[in-house]
């Protein structure tokens, strides 16, 4: 036996050597990469999904195929918990996912199953900055002037952030908005704005660039604040939520809610996975940033662009998840408040 021991370790290390020694060309010459989306078709997870799987195989090594899968359902809670537990852990399974999977994890949303923070986040396509405005004619000029008086502005539902981030502001920030609810998107509530039935509207500033352009030629709106942690490059007069707040933990209330926005629309693989395949993933992930024709195609949709690495969007949700547990009962009581 003795002698036989050192002979069956010797092989069973042989035998292993080929699978550790693979390399990333070899592992994925061949296969087939897939790009979850947790929602259905039409909106911008799904635009997203199919786009970075038009052109991230070329950046993979071995070029494999990348294709692009629906897996919809509970808010793309489903495919989270797939990836947290069903998918494979070698690089060949990747998703995109709500913007507020880590805010749903924080405030115990039923169905979640899944740690935002042990997922591997591979990187961002663009984050998702939600202006709030008024007409340029309204008393309300700023988010300032916002503080003093009473501002109506129009709401889509509960969850959505036309009403959170006005019920937030009013709780940590001071503001006196006074919601309208009841309109079908947001949309709606911008015709409502033009006519006068409410002060202020919430909508993506990707949205308002697209169909309102000649708003921002013309100056007749005011920006008073952007859904946002810090400020944009693109907005660096107008303050972030992120910035405000009575006191620091108003801010930091403020900032976690904010956060979703930074997450955007952002990919992630599965947890447990080998460092270096994380690292290939991302590798690959910042070549297709940088693809001209990639690019060439974001600036023909006229799709929101704001990439980021995902080493730093690593880091965003870890510093997310660590939000003390009296913050996030706060701001659920505020959000949940009738």
């Amino acid at each position: 036996m003795k002698t036989r021991l050192p002979a069956l370790l010797l092989a069973l290390c042989a035998a292993a050597a080929p699978a550790r020694a693979q390399s990333p060309e070899a592992f994925f010459k061949g296969r087939t990469v897939s790009i979850y989306i947790g929602f259905g078709g039409g909106g911008s997870y799904d635009f997203y999904g199919h786009l970075i799987a038009r052109h991230m195989g070329k950046h993979l090594p071995g070029n494999p195929a990348v294709i692009a899968q629906s897996m919809p359902g509970a808010g793309s809670f489903k495919l989270a918990n797939f990836l947290a537990s069903l998918a494979p852990k070698d690089g060949t399974a990747m998703g995109i996912v709500s913007q507020a999977v880590a805010l749903e994890e924080l405030q115990g949303s039923q169905g979640v199953q899944y740690k935002s923070a042990e997922f591997n986040w591979i990187g961002r396509a663009t984050s998702v900055i939600e202006i709030m405005m008024t007409k340029a004619s309204s008393r309300a000029k700023t988010i300032q002037d916002a503080m003093q008086r009473e501002v109506l502005i129009g709401g889509t539902g509960p969850g959505s952030p036309s009403q959170g981030y006005p019920n937030l502001l009013n709780a940590g920030a001071g503001t006196k908005f006074r919601i309208i609810a009841g309109y079908p998107a947001s949309a709606e509530v911008l015709l409502a704005m033009e006519k006068g039935e409410v002060d202020a509207a919430f909508t993506s500033w990707g949205s308002l660039g697209a169909y309102h352009q000649d708003w921002l030629r013309e100056k007749s709106i005011n920006l008073l604040v952007q859904g946002t942690v810090a400020r944009s490059s693109e907005l660096p007069d107008v303050p972030a939520v992120g910035e405000l707040g009575k006191t620091p933990e108003d801010r930091q209330m403020l900032q976690v809610y904010a956060s979703t926005a930074d997450i955007g629309r952002s990919f992630i693989a599965p947890p447990g996975m080998a460092p270096e395949r994380v690292a290939v993933l991302r590798a690959a992930f910042d070549a297709t940033m940088n693809d001209p024709e990639f690019r060439a195609e974001v600036e023909k949709s006229k799709a929101e662009f704001h990439p980021m690495g995902g080493a730093e969007l690593q880091a965003l949700v870890g510093k997310s998840m660590q939000t003390p547990p009296s913050i996030i009962a706060r701001m659920k009581n505020v959000l949940e408040a009738k």
